[in-house]
């Protein structure tokens, strides 16, 4: 079994993202983490305050991980640009993790 990392998601809306195509996408998106909750898998998110841009943070081996995003964008690219990075690549989460680890 490959071993679990987090995973960092990052969502911005796109500058001419139309509503009908969020609307469109809202029932394949809540399939898409339904389905990743009902694997056991861990998900957390929220937006922060510009309401355009949003924060994920899953939980999985790479496969896993890039298979989901996938999905996910695949689903959301005609109005959000995302990007995933492992949470180690992101060094001011790692520190606040290490720091709520200690």
């Amino acid at each position: 079994m490959a071993e679990k990392s987090p995973y960092v998601l990052v969502s911005v809306f796109k500058e001419d993202a139309k509503a009908q195509d969020v609307a469109a996408a809202a029932g394949t998106i809540a399939t898409i983490i339904d389905d990743w909750n009902a694997k056991g898998n861990m998900i957390w998110s929220g937006s922060f305050d510009d309401n355009k841009t949003a924060m994920s943070v899953i939980e999985g081996d790479k496969d896993t991980a890039q298979s989901f995003f996938n999905s996910y964008n695949d689903a959301c690219k005609s109005f959000l640009s995302s990007y995933m990075y492992q949470w180690d690549a992101m060094p001011l989460l790692s520190l606040i993790g290490q720091k709520q680890a200690s």
